[in-house]
């Protein structure tokens, strides 16, 4: 295409009275060119597309506000209902000038990758299978930006303690910290405030001071301030969890240290092909070495010792060796729990998986107490079991006793399985049949509905099987002739008591 200026040449040479073949031969432009401008007068010619498609703004701002800002989607409704055929660039373009959209996003901000300036932390929720169960957990991952590595640990509830107890874990692993902690702005560390402006709990400022760095949270819907935070979360789902079984949370969690620790360390990372282990090595100079000994962080609670010489913790039961029976102090560590009367260390026991729930235990070493604690709570796995065996009735009746909220779950099923040893099958069963028709949730009402329907029914008790060869057992034979009983001392009892 011929440019203005060109064209204005081309036109003052031809009102100069020079000929077409002289101007097309200095110019070197085409005679039909220089023809066709002189014709124009030398102006740009007004070239208008026949397809242009033209959309109203006010139906693209409408669309717009009803897609909650998806082009894309608004883009699907003007081509699919509309029939409009705009390609997505062009509606990009006319969102943009109608200023109903930025041009360009911002960007997070931009902080040099020095060694031993910085470390990320963050928290993933994953559907693991563990055991042939799939289970929600979450995964808490601290990654070191400058060497890439990385230190994973698995948890079913993740709290400020636990945070504590994983930051604890993972720094006196490596032991180093760097000097920033960049973390999003959740609440377990953040006071009020976000980004830059945020305040920061002064439990974890404290917490964060003891092994030498701070907490700082990146901007809102900035995620990829911690980028490689991130990008750890998707190695993990990618790398970690496929193709590998694992048989109980801590068998995940010794995978998740060899994994992060030992392969991922060891490995040449992107396109620079370095080894983190060996990064880290290098960067260890630039960051904070901690002491040789910092104490894990931990949570105290007040309990008091029962009269069978137990403490209850986390729903299971801890045996207190001696016979005093006093108020204690429970420390709860993350893998550890001391109890102590006024400050002497009573018992230490390790925590048992979270799976483990109401059991009771006692010091290795030590002579088996001799009492269990009266209220441990008796589970009625078995006796539900039984009960929904014997039929779909049953089995409905006690869905309908679970879902009540105004039932006591394993009560109701000792009583009712109490109840069910004491009747026939069938008397049972439309006992149960009755009770769920009318919604009894009372079990003396059940127990009447079934003695109603035995004067009703006139059902007849079952016989007992007496085995016939009993006569012939030695044991018979052997009370055949040993001394009667004397029972008159109980005669005599009853004497008394009607005088």
């Amino acid at each position: 295409m011929i440019n203005q200026e060109k064209r204005k040449v081309v036109f003052m040479l031809h009102e100069e009275g020079m000929s077409i073949k002289e101007i097309s031969r200095r110019l070197v432009v085409s005679r039909n060119s220089v023809r066709a401008i002189i014709k124009e007068g030398g102006r740009v010619p007004e070239v208008k597309r026949g397809d242009k498609i033209e959309i109203d703004p006010e139906l693209l701002r409408k669309l717009y506000s009803q897609c909650n800002g998806r082009v894309q989607r608004v883009h699907e409704i003007l081509t699919e209902e509309k029939g409009l055929k705009i390609s997505y660039s062009t509606l990009l373009r006319l969102v943009h000038e109608l200023g109903i959209k930025e041009t360009v996003k911002k960007r997070c901000e931009q902080v040099p990758d020095e060694p031993g300036a910085e470390m990320q932390h963050d928290t993933s929720s994953y559907r693991v299978k563990i055991a042939d169960k799939q289970v929600k957990l979450i995964c808490s991952l601290l990654y070191f930006r400058y060497s890439k590595m990385r230190y994973v640990r698995f948890y079913r509830s993740f709290d400020r303690f636990r945070m504590k107890c994983f930051f604890h874990e993972g720094l006196m692993f490596f032991g180093y910290s760097a000097k920033v902690c960049i973390i999003d702005n959740t609440n377990l560390a953040r006071l009020r405030g976000s980004g830059k402006n945020a305040v920061i709990v002064p439990e974890m400022e404290g917490f964060g001071q003891r092994y030498g760095f701070k907490f700082v949270c990146h901007a809102i819907n900035h995620p990829n301030r911690k980028a490689g935070n991130e990008r750890g979360f998707y190695t993990v789902e990618t790398n970690l969890l496929p193709g590998r079984k694992f048989a109980s949370l801590d068998d995940l969690n010794s995978q998740a240290f060899d994994w992060a620790t030992k392969r991922m360390a060891n490995r040449p990372t992107g396109r620079t092909g370095l080894i983190p282990q060996k990064v880290f090595e290098h960067e260890q100079s630039y960051l904070f070495r901690l002491a040789p000994f910092v104490e894990a962080p931990y949570r105290q609670h007040q309990r008091c010792i029962d009269q069978y010489g137990y403490v209850m913790f986390n729903s299971n039961f801890y045996w207190v060796p001696g016979e005093s029976r006093c108020n204690v102090s429970v420390l709860e560590y993350d893998t550890d729990i001391k109890i102590y009367n006024r400050r002497q260390l009573l018992v230490s026991y390790k925590s048992p998986s979270d799976d483990i729930k109401n059991q009771s235990f006692s010091p290795p070493g030590q002579p088996d107490p001799k009492y269990r604690p009266n209220n441990r709570k008796k589970p009625t796995a078995q006796e539900e079991k039984y009960l929904r065996d014997i039929g779909l009735e049953v089995n409905d009746y006690l869905d309908f006793i679970i879902k009540s909220k105004a039932v006591a779950k394993h009560k109701f099923i000792r009583e009712l399985f109490a109840l069910q040893r004491k009747l026939a099958t069938r008397v049972f069963i439309k006992s149960i049949k009755r009770a769920l028709k009318y919604g009894i949730t009372d079990i003396d009402t059940v127990e009447r509905i079934s003695l109603l329907l035995i004067r009703e029914g006139e059902y007849e008790t079952p016989e007992v099987d007496i085995d016939n060869e009993l006569r012939e057992r030695r044991q018979y034979i052997e009370g055949l002739i040993s001394d009667n009983v004397d029972l008159s001392a109980y005669d005599a009892l009853g004497d008394e008591n009607n005088g």
